[in-house]
């Protein structure tokens, strides 16, 4: 067995991993060596960090609706690109196929609206 079809991708290994060695080592040598109390602190959008509750606090169920529609929508593009590209050699059954995916990521979507989902405030 010859090893030859695989060193296109070792080189590409090896760029990546001296490109990543590279980067940390000249952050390290370009960066700022002083360091105070305002640097080390966690930043968040300009405003005063508040420390959360233990029980990590009550998250809007907004939040796990725009997720569901990011998986939704995600979901939906990776599967109907590849269909789209064989559609001549999968014929009916792929055809049947992806309506009965449509029904269902339409089934998802349906849920979503009803629950407010799309309502942006």
């Amino acid at each position: 067995m010859s090893l030859s079809p695989y060193i296109p991708i070792i080189g590409v290994f090896a760029l990546a991993s001296a490109f990543a060695l590279f980067s940390v080592a000249a952050a390290r040598l370009a960066g700022p060596l002083r360091y105070n109390r305002a640097k080390l602190e966690a930043y968040e959008c300009g405003i005063e960090p508040s420390p959360e509750p233990i029980g990590g606090g009550r998250i809007p169920i907004k939040f796990y609706l725009t997720a569901m529609m990011f998986i939704i929508f995600d979901i939906e593009i990776i599967f109907l690109i590849p269909w789209a590209v064989s559609l001549d050699p999968l014929g009916a059954f792929g055809y049947v196929a992806v309506s009965l995916f449509i029904v269902a990521v339409s089934v998802a979507y349906v849920y979503e609206w009803r629950r407010g989902g799309l309502d942006w405030d």
